[in-house]
């Protein structure tokens, strides 16, 4: 029986007019356009969603990525996180981006979005230089990220808020092993700030069980009504901070290369929802040991492609100017696509 308590919060977002989908998507190796799939967050999770869509390639995903962190899920971090949860939150105002799409937008795939695929070489060197600057691929890509959409910001100057997912299977079970089993933990990110000092503040959050206090949120307000949810949503307080938007990363897939993809060999693409408390939502995956990036833009800021595929430029041209060794190889993939 599942015991789903982050799905009815995707549901009250769904009913206040979000589009609720996780986006994957699958690189054609040879024209590389891409073929957009979708996964509710109502019923998923980006692992439970991605592992959905590899079984209907008619793989086997016999074992899902678990948390390694030991911080243990006490109430006790959720007592010490309720002043912040509580607080009033601050949002950042945004630059005009422009709008290349009119119409209303509600409940549809946002339009502004871009993706690009590492060779499997520019994937080793990726990891290298983050493991040189005593970080992980994570906190790399999420500072580059973030020095990426600052100058959008009205104050590139702020400390930007941002989300990162945390996978907490291995230590919860919702009875559905596809369902959500994600929490989240929330950071601050200043310009001033390089890789380590992202990486020095994602595992102080974890360190303080940020991520079960978070889910044990979830867990007080699961049998709250939907008026109640949609409410919170409202005025910004269904979760512990605004953020500028969220980056989650799904992990390696099949290194050894052990999967023979039955129906789409190539690339594989994925992005978290975007939502009005969070414009961008920004994924990665490794998948047979070839890294993609994928972002996508709320409507609200924004519905041109265009924007999205300078951001992506802008994202992955960060990475290279700092780690030269990476701009020996040469891009794979790097574009902006229709949904």
């Amino acid at each position: 029986m599942s015991t789903d308590q982050v799905g009815p919060w995707f549901r009250a977002f769904e009913d206040e007019g979000e589009f609720v989908g996780i986006r994957f998507g699958h690189v054609d190796p040879v024209s590389q356009e891409v073929e957009w799939f979708y996964r509710p967050h109502t019923t998923y999770d980006g692992i439970g969603g991605f592992v959905d869509l590899l079984q209907e390639e008619g793989l086997t995903i016999e074992k899902l990525p678990e948390i390694t962190h030991p911080a243990s899920a006490s109430w006790r971090s959720f007592f010490r996180a309720l002043p912040a949860m509580l607080a009033p939150r601050r949002v950042l105002g945004w630059k005009e981006l422009g709008r290349e799409q009119p119409g209303h937008h509600n409940g549809k795939a946002a339009p502004a979005v871009a993706w690009h695929v590492f060779s499997e070489e520019e994937t080793r060197r990726i990891r290298r230089a983050a493991r040189a600057r005593g970080a992980t691929v994570n906190s790399l890509l999420l500072k580059y990220l973030d020095r990426t959409v600052r100058p959008a910001l009205k104050d590139p100057s702020s400390a930007v808020p941002w989300m990162v997912p945390v996978n907490l299977r291995g230590k919860i079970d919702q009875g559905d092993r596809l369902g959500n089993h994600s929490s989240y933990i929330a950071i601050r990110i200043y310009a001033s700030d390089d890789v380590r000092a992202v990486h020095r503040q994602i595992y102080a959050q974890l360190k303080k069980g940020r991520h079960w206090a978070h889910w044990k949120g979830f867990a007080i307000t699961r049998f709250t009504s939907e008026r109640i949810k949609r409410y919170l949503i409202r005025t910004n307080r269904a979760t512990s901070q605004w953020s500028v938007g969220g980056f989650s990363n799904l992990g390696i897939w099949d290194q050894e290369k052990k999967l023979a993809p039955v129906k789409r060999p190539g690339p594989w693409l994925f992005a978290p929802p975007v939502l009005r408390c969070q414009m961008i939502g920004a994924g990665c995956v490794t998948f047979q040991e070839s890294l993609s990036l994928t972002l996508q833009i709320h409507p609200e800021l924004t519905t041109s492609p265009a924007v999205a595929e300078k951001w992506m430029n802008d994202w992955v041209r960060e990475i290279e100017l700092d780690f030269p060794m990476l701009s020996q190889g040469t891009v794979e993939t790097s574009r902006s696509s229709p949904v």
